[in-house]
């Protein structure tokens, strides 16, 4: 039986199969020594993605208190949960997301992790652990942004809709730009990825020629 412990754009986390290209985390621990998860979906406001090897380290996932293992399809997945990328094994990366931040707020210099953490946790879920939906035009999204769709999560990139799924996306359909919709990646995200972050995108949607670039 497969674990739960793969995330959706909607930032449920789900059992299956299928395999992630990114790992994660939200802080700490929330699953019981028998690996199924507390009610609680989180242990802190640090929700990190991170490669999937780093240094060599190898671990048995949910030991019992230590790290709830979480995996992603994608970055653009990840982001879209709320989960923002880690400083120690992708420091590049989070360094650059961290600048944007500040950069989207007209501020010098970088974001700290936890002034980020802060302003996240807010925007991806509320009090009572429902995920945050904001709304605006298919036009005004970035690339790299995941909304609703009545057939599911879709990523928003290159003027197409790429339907989301376990194992990659699907066929694309044409973003009807002046359409509003509900959209899934925190705020806070949308400006960074406005102001020029790239996500790792999963193999089937760069296959097909396109990036969020």
């Amino acid at each position: 039986m497969p674990l739960q412990n793969r995330v959706t754009p909607e930032g449920a986390i789900v059992a299956t199969p299928h395999r992630g290209t990114l790992l994660g985390n939200r802080g700490g621990c929330f699953h019981r020594d028998d690996q199924t998860l507390k009610r609680r979906h989180f242990a802190s406001t640090q929700w990190i993605c991170c490669v999937l090897e780093f240094k060599n380290r190898h671990r048995r996932l949910m030991q019992p208190g230590l790290y709830t293992e979480l995996f992603f399809l994608d970055e653009a997945t990840a982001l879209a949960a709320g989960h923002r990328p880690c400083f120690e094994c992708r420091r590049a990366d989070a360094e650059q997301f961290a600048h944007l931040w500040n950069a989207a707020r007209s501020l010098p210099g970088r974001a700290t992790a936890p002034e980020m953490d802060a302003v996240l946790h807010r925007q991806r879920i509320d009090d009572t652990y429902a995920k945050v939906i904001s709304r605006g035009t298919l036009a005004g999204l970035p690339d790299g942004a995941f909304v609703r769709t009545p057939h599911g999560p879709a990523l928003v990139c290159g003027g197409r809709l790429w339907p989301w799924g376990f194992d990659g996306y699907g066929s694309p359909v044409p973003a009807q730009g002046g359409i509003m919709a509900e959209v899934l990646t925190p705020p806070a995200i949308i400006a960074i990825l406005a102001l020029g972050f790239r996500p790792r995108l999963h193999p089937t949607l760069i296959a097909s020629g396109n990036r969020a670039a």
